[in-house]
């Protein structure tokens, strides 16, 4: 039941779920998954946001915790839901001919996903989109019936073939698609634009270019003038750029710019891991990943090393309230991809 919020907790009981958990310092900085965020008077929102995404991606690192999954279901339209818990923010579209669902989380939520949408719908799961390769939006995917069409850009598709490490967290994370004999891989793929039902039940799938990888699909739906984003856009923080998959942190802003220009219809943005957004905060964080950007490639041309950038960078004031920095190996892995790349051209 939606409490007045539009707001519902499900859980499945009785999964095996792994995670670690992630703790807020008294000074402003949070620690989790080998990560610190240096506090530069950032808000709540920000530090939440990317907590949410150092604890999705640390699930897996420690095993063997028994208990409950639960699902909390935040209400946005008459016919859309945000499912959080498990991983990356998900999408339920319920549509004349059924669910349309936009990622499935970590290995093992997949039930409990199937579970909460049967709580809020008669509606079968009949189709879902992947916003990326990682193992965090992905994963669940195995969970789910064969008649179901699992829809990615052509090359998530392969990079979730390939099941290649995330940049800046170390861990085992098991290869789900592996063990299920390829059952739960993109069965319809595309290039750079896919449309899918009409009217109502539209649904559009952009691909803008590189970023958190080499094959990020942004998902709109233009009768509720809502996007997700994916972790394109994961919150205000210092987005993961992925090498490993084939990401790229000097075309990170660009490719943001291209959403932005391209999708002016909206009014809500789903974002990867935190709360919702909108054109405004999209704007704002391309202008972020840009100032970062630029910033490493100056320093580079001085001789300055990635762990000293991480060690000293700090954004323009105009951003220290609500954006995250993150600390340690993990930055300085994502501000190498950044140095590897200048290096290439």
């Amino acid at each position: 039941m939606l409490d007045p919020g539009g707001r519902m907790r499900a859980s499945s009981s009785g999964c095996e779920q792994s995670r670690r958990e992630s703790t807020a310092g008294h000074d402003g900085s949070s620690e989790g998954a080998g990560m610190s965020f240096r506090g530069h008077g950032i808000s709540r929102v920000a530090v939440l946001g990317a907590l949410l995404v150092v604890g999705a991606l640390s699930v897996g690192v420690v095993s063997g915790q028994q208990g409950q999954m639960e699902v909390e279901v935040e209400q946005l339209q008459d016919n859309l839901y945000v499912l959080r818990g498990g991983g990356g923010n998900s999408a339920a579209f319920v549509t004349s001919d059924g669910v349309v669902l936009v990622d499935t989380k970590v290995a093992g939520w997949g039930q409990p996903l199937i579970d909460t949408i049967g709580e809020l719908t008669s509606n079968p799961v009949t189709t879902i989109i992947n916003t990326h390769a990682h193992f965090d939006h992905v994963s669940g995917n195995v969970e789910f019936p064969a008649s179901v069409e699992f829809v990615a850009h052509e090359n998530a598709k392969t990079l979730m073939e390939e099941w290649n490490p995330v940049t800046g967290f170390p861990g085992d994370f098991p290869d789900v698609f592996d063990t299920s004999g390829g059952q739960g891989l993109p069965t319809r793929t595309y290039e750079d634009r896919l449309t899918l039902g009409s009217g109502d039940d539209q649904v559009d799938l952009y691909y803008f270019g590189r970023g958190h990888t080499g094959g990020d699909t942004w998902v709109v739906f233009p009768a509720l003038r809502t996007m997700h984003a994916g972790d394109m856009f994961p919150g205000k923080q210092v987005p993961i750029m992925d090498a490993s998959n084939g990401g790229s942190g000097l075309e990170y802003a660009n490719t943001l710019r291209m959403a932005y220009s391209t999708v002016t219809e909206i009014d809500t943005i789903i974002t990867g891991h935190s709360v919702q957004m909108d054109r405004d905060d999209l704007r704002e964080m391309a202008d972020f990943v840009d100032g970062l950007v630029s910033a490493a490639k100056q320093a580079k041309a001085r001789g300055v090393s990635a762990a000293d950038f991480v060690a000293s960078w700090s954004p323009k004031p105009r951003f220290r309230t609500d954006f995250s920095v993150p600390g340690g190996a993990s930055f300085q892995a994502w501000v190498q991809v950044i140095y590897d790349e200048i290096d290439a051209m």
